[in-house]
């Protein structure tokens, strides 16, 4: 599949897991964000750019908190040597 996502990027694991594990729901920022690969609609709805809904970006204090279905970031990547 296609890279959406990439954590921690500015933050330890720990601090990656600790935020998601609050939230309930993995919590990527907009650093952690693979943008050719995925858009946010103005209803706050997280696509990829198949339109594949991952999930929703819900703002807090410290900006933009896209949280993300599990299943949308589980998988393997694209074996670019193949």
């Amino acid at each position: 599949g296609k890279q959406l996502f990439v954590a921690p990027k500015g933050r330890s694991f720990k601090q990656f897991e600790e935020e998601s594990r609050s939230h309930g729901w993995p919590s990527f920022r907009d650093a952690e964000v693979d943008w050719e690969n995925v858009r946010v609609i103005p209803n706050g709805e997280v696509v990829s750019l198949n339109g594949t809904h991952l999930g929703h970006n819900l703002p807090d204090a410290r900006g933009n908190r896209y949280c993300i279905n599990l299943v949308s970031v589980a998988g393997r990547p694209v074996d670019e040597s193949a």
